[in-house]
């Protein structure tokens, strides 16, 4: 077997072990609270150490909002700006198109994503952290937009996209986690996206009258 795919094989081990310390951590705090449980709980059950634990995680909070998604992130920043610029509306269509095949492809199911819910409902530090964490998401977005448009990051166009991305994105998962349903996260997104447009091209009540 060749370094480089002992090093693939050493980092996919450390990639299940991160998730399962997460998914251990998110259930016990959605059933007991952060502090109805203890790290060495969550370490006897995934099998580890507790010195393997914070060579992942620096506390149960962390371990409950989960692995760092910078490289999933840069990924689809790298295929995004790819596409080059092709006017506003490819600019919704294909960050959509790119985060839907993301969430499609990532490792957590929707019942571990309803957990992560239930977890942070408990937790309010949780909650907070995790739209601390949305709205710097939401910067990288506005930034990478914004560099492939040519356009300043506060420009309107921008700040509306933003905006409605977020929207859109939260809507779908809210959605479909309180459904249960087994919707493919893409396919609802650009529903979502294409009922949006369908009101906006209603006219206004001041339109309609003249």
């Amino acid at each position: 077997m060749t370094d480089s795919a002992i090093a693939t094989r050493a980092s996919e081990r450390k990639q299940v072990t991160a998730r399962r310390l997460s998914a251990v951590s998110r259930r016990l705090t959605a059933e007991r609270g952060l502090t109805g449980f203890t790290i060495e709980e969550v370490c006897d059950e995934v099998g580890v150490s507790r010195r393997t634990f914070f060579n992942y995680f620096p506390s149960k909070d962390e371990a409950v909002l989960g692995v760092d998604e910078a490289e999933e992130m840069r990924a689809l920043s790298e295929r995004f700006l790819a596409l080059g610029s092709r006017g506003w509306s490819a600019v919704i269509d294909d960050f959509i198109d790119l985060a839907a095949d993301v969430v499609n492809n990532s490792d957590m199911s929707a019942e571990e994503h309803r957990v992560l819910m239930i977890a942070m409902e408990r937790e309010p530090r949780l909650l907070a952290r995790f739209i601390g964490m949305g709205r710097d998401r939401e910067a990288e977005i506005a930034a990478l937009m914004a560099q492939r448009e040519g356009v300043a990051v506060d420009d309107v166009h921008v700040i509306a996209l933003v905006s409605l991305t977020s929207t859109l994105m939260r809507a779908t998962a809210e959605k479909l986690l309180t459904s249960g349903k087994p919707d493919d996260f893409g396919d609802a997104l650009h529903d979502s996206l294409a009922a949006i447009r369908a009101v906006l091209e209603i006219p206004t009540p001041r339109k309609a009258q003249q």
